[in-house]
């Protein structure tokens, strides 16, 4: 009898509780090994709309939470329609396990929301900053891979598009060191890296399995560093060097690698590359929060990698440009001593508007020529105008050796071209006659060359023409002198005497200054000529900006008793 009523209490007690478990405020789930929701409280109905017995959980719960459940995690949290959401997990009968939801959407969480959202803010701003003082590429993306590891992940591959055998890439682990590279296999074999790299739109996290990770990434690429071992295994983030070896950068991973994200690096003209994120097994996967987060980063980082390619390119057009642009080595030529200097414009490239040229006489006893001029404008179209003219002159001077008719031929050669840019040069033709050397000297519209005679005298020669390339018709005055031994002849670009400077920073440096020095260095070699005159501006400039200035000396040799004289 007793046993019986102790029954019905049971029962009764049973009902209460069910009874309770229903009415309670918090959404309750009952789920089963297998997935399946075996019961669930109004509240949780109400929630998960569609969820009832029987049901998928996967199919009507959020992600975060059927994946807590088939993890058998004792806690999870995520989100729902907004709200921050915590589950706690019991355990159940027959290994079913009872799901406990709780709001924790409030002051704190907003408080945390707000911080999070600061630091993000913030980690973009560092970012921008870090990342736009990049000038090369290479720097670029190992930038982008220590930030994106320091923050977003344990691990980070920034991938560049091919420009010739493999891909190229930095990589760089948390707090550790970046490595460089080419890819050694096919990014098609990495999940989601080729659809990145044409710029598609990135598959989510969720759909990208770690474990198809191949194994040239995940043991040793070319430098690169990454989770060696494959999923479940202890590994090492290391790096293969030249020789093949792989090196341990000093971050350990236990499990080797537990999430997999890829997004596209978008430049101006498409993508210009793709992050690969990479986190140990263990960690949180990547929430749809977090992606969209790496895309915002990823877009900053393509901007960045699309700047420093395109100045790449500039870079390399400009080293092309220099490698026939740049000042000649002078030297002695058939007996005639030569010395230049060149100084671009404070803050441009090494090539410019200003320039000069020698070509040596064709056969022995001729003439050779030189030229100086002064393109109009700076930067690469100035530099392209320059290497015209340059190239032109040279042909020219093959067939032509009087100065007035080949302006002429020069003058119309430009004017027959797209550019609207135009040019002053003057013209030396330079041949030896026993001790001496004969000058043949033409302005068009360049200031016109000093001659320096051995005893001091500075004097300017009286020559003058009218610029090439901006008028149909030119005209020009060629003076012929002659250099006796110790004399030189300095041809200049006006940024020489209009080089601002001095005690208030207005005053030009000006043509008494400069023929004060030639005289000073009379009768000194014609290199020591050059560099106390560049001294001169230099110390006049005192760092402040200048145009372009370009400098040449044409100097006859002092006979051996003069040189012994001091």
């Amino acid at each position: 009898m007793r046993r019986a009523t102790s029954i019905q209490s049971g029962q009764r007690t049973t009902r209460a509780v069910g009874s309770a478990l229903e009415a309670a405020p918090w959404p309750l789930l009952l789920a089963g090994a297998d997935g399946r929701v075996r019961w669930a409280n109004p509240a949780a109905r109400a929630l998960f709309p569609g969820v009832s017995a029987g049901t998928e959980l996967a199919r009507h719960a959020p992600l975060w939470l059927a994946e807590a459940h088939a993890r058998r995690d004792r806690a999870a949290a995520g989100s729902v329609a907004g709200r921050a959401v915590r589950a706690e997990a019991a355990a159940g009968e027959r290994d079913d396990v009872l799901w406990w939801l709780h709001d924790e959407t409030g002051p704190g969480s907003v408080r945390r929301a707000l911080r999070a959202e600061r630091d993000r803010a913030r980690l973009l701003a560092d970012a921008s900053r870090q990342l736009s003082g990049c000038l090369d590429l290479r720097g670029c993306r190992a930038n982008a891979a220590l930030l994106a590891a320091r923050h977003l992940a344990d691990a980070a591959v920034v991938v560049g598009v091919a420009r010739g055998t493999g891909l190229p890439f930095a990589a760089a682990v948390r707090d550790g060191e970046v490595t460089h590279g080419r890819l050694a296999g096919d990014a098609a074999e990495v999940p989601g890296l080729a659809e990145a790299l044409e710029g598609f739109p990135p598959v989510p996290s969720r759909w990208l399995d770690p474990g198809a990770l191949p194994g040239w990434l995940a043991s040793a690429i070319s430098g690169a560093a990454v989770f060696s071992g494959a999923a479940g295994e202890e590994g090492v983030v290391g790096a293969t060097g030249a020789a093949g070896a792989t090196e341990p950068i000093g971050v350990r991973v236990g499990g080797g690698v537990g999430a997999l994200m890829v997004a596209c690096l978008p430049g101006g003209g498409g993508s210009v590359g793709a992050l690969v994120l990479l986190r140990a097994a263990g960690a949180e996967p990547f929430s749809e929060d977090e992606e969209a987060f790496v895309r915002v980063f990823a877009a900053r980082a393509g901007a960045a990698l699309d700047t420093a390619r395109l100045r790449g390119d500039h870079t390399a057009v400009v080293e092309l440009l220099a490698q026939d642009l740049l000042p000649p080595g002078l030297r002695r030529v058939d007996g005639v001593e030569y010395a230049g200097g060149y100084r671009p414009a404070h803050g441009e490239l090494d090539v410019g508007g200003d320039f000069f040229d020698i070509s040596p006489a064709a056969e022995d006893g001729g003439e050779t020529h030189v030229v100086l001029g002064d393109v109009c404008g700076k930067g690469l179209e100035a530099a392209v105008l320059t290497g015209r003219i340059r190239s032109t002159l040279r042909a020219l001077h093959l067939v032509e050796p009087d100065h007035g008719r080949l302006l002429r031929v020069l003058n119309s050669a430009l004017l027959g071209t797209r550019h609207s840019r135009f040019a002053t040069l003057v013209l030396a033709s330079a041949r030896r006659r026993g001790d001496t050397v004969a000058l043949r000297l033409t302005s068009a519209g360049h200031p016109p060359p000093l001659v320096v005679r051995l005893d001091g005298g500075v004097v300017a020669a009286p020559t003058h023409g009218t610029l090439v390339g901006a008028l149909p018709e030119v005209t020009s005055h060629t003076h012929h002198a002659t250099l006796l031994p110790g004399d030189a002849c300095l041809l200049y670009s006006d940024g020489v005497t209009e080089a601002k400077g001095g005690p208030l920073g207005t005053g030009r440096f000006g043509e008494e200054r400069l023929r004060a020095a030639l005289a000073e260095y009379a009768g000194k070699p014609p290199e020591a000529m050059v560099e106390r005159v560049q001294m001169l501006v230099a110390d006049w400039l005192g760092g402040r900006h200048h145009d372009d200035m370009a400098l040449m000396v044409i100097a006859a040799p002092r006979a051996p008793e003069t040189a012994l004289k001091p």
